[in-house]
């Protein structure tokens, strides 16, 4: 083998990895307002590149404590039964009304609909994301999608039996608003499921410098104004003018943490499916890389958390008499 031949796999990596860097620096998608990430979605949406790699579920998937290897896509179809059933989403009969807030393109709200008979309407602040949710949900599947802001929700007190949301706080300027919203539309006696990208909490440790570097990249390249940690948005919860009570948490970082690097790998295994997208896509591609690094470095070092909420079981059965 020559020394050319040797190195060619080495350079054509540096320079991927330089390209990478350069288009992540050149300009960022700062949270502004309501609008920015709606247009930041639009963009996700539009270049089918994040439906490309992670299928119908823009979230994390779920491993398992210890993980152990599964499909990327399987594993985030398993993250929604996990979750209804920690949540105790899955003791609600049939023909319940369900509402996903900040539904992405839908995923998660199909398999309510499908798997366990609920009416669910999924929303979220992107027109593209509600067009392209539309245009995959099958006829007769009782799942509909609207435009709708999170923080000003136009639907009813106590209107869903059900109250889901996956990974939407952290676009959230307003964490409070959010809890109060989310818990004004539930039913006495529904039930809450609700997970998020949380920093870790300031009483467990100040960042380091090199944590406020890595997490000002996390805010600006993904239009985060703010991550909440687990303790503060229980606080919001429990606190709320609409408060239902106590609220139980839990930590899904170790079950959840596979998932930053299945993500990247999926452009590996799928090269075919991102070539066709067009060159803008593979750009993208390797622009979102750096950030999912740095998220995947974060979640493993303990500077961010996958938390979960839930309403106390003793609540629950209170109000369930």
């Amino acid at each position: 083998m020559s020394l050319s031949t040797f190195l060619a796999p080495a350079v054509i990596g540096l320079v991927a990895a330089a390209g990478a860097y350069a288009l992540w620096t050149r300009r960022s998608r700062t949270y502004h307002s309501s609008e920015s990430v709606a247009s930041a979605y639009d963009a996700w949406t539009d270049d089918r590149l994040l439906e490309t790699l992670w299928g119908e579920h823009v979230h994390l998937g779920h491993y398992g404590d210890p993980p152990i290897r599964r499909d990327f896509r399987r594993a985030k179809a398993d993250f929604v039964h996990e979750l209804v059933h920690w949540s105790g989403l899955d003791r609600l009969p049939p023909g319940s009304r369900v509402v996903d807030v900040g539904c992405g393109i839908g995923g998660s709200a199909r398999i309510l609909a499908r798997d366990y008979g609920f009416d669910v309407l999924g929303i979220s602040i992107s027109p593209a994301q509600i067009q392209r949710a539309t245009e995959l949900t099958p006829e007769g599947l009782s799942c509909r999608f609207e435009v709708m802001d999170a923080l000003n929700l136009k639907l009813a007190d106590a209107e869903f039996d059900g109250v889901w949301s996956v990974e939407a706080g952290p676009h959230m300027p307003d964490k409070q608003r959010f809890a109060d919203e989310l818990l004004r539309i539930l039913k006495p006696g529904g039930y809450l499921a609700v997970a998020d990208w949380n920093r870790r909490d300031p009483r467990d440790g100040a960042l380091d410098a090199r944590e406020r570097w890595v997490m000002h990249q996390l805010l600006t390249q993904w239009a985060h104004p703010e991550f909440a940690s687990i303790p503060g948005f229980r606080h919001n919860l429990e606190c709320s003018s609409q408060s239902r009570g106590l609220i139980d948490t839990g930590d899904w970082t170790t079950e959840t943490l596979p998932s930053w690097n299945e993500s990247i790998l999926e452009g590996f295994r799928r090269p075919g499916a991102v070539l066709r997208l067009g060159p803008p896509a593979l750009l993208q591609g390797l622009r979102e890389t750096p950030t999912m690094l740095l998220m995947r470095w974060a979640f493993a070092r303990g500077m961010m958390q996958f938390g979960v909420f839930r309403l106390a079981s003793d609540q629950l059965n209170a109000e369930l008499g």
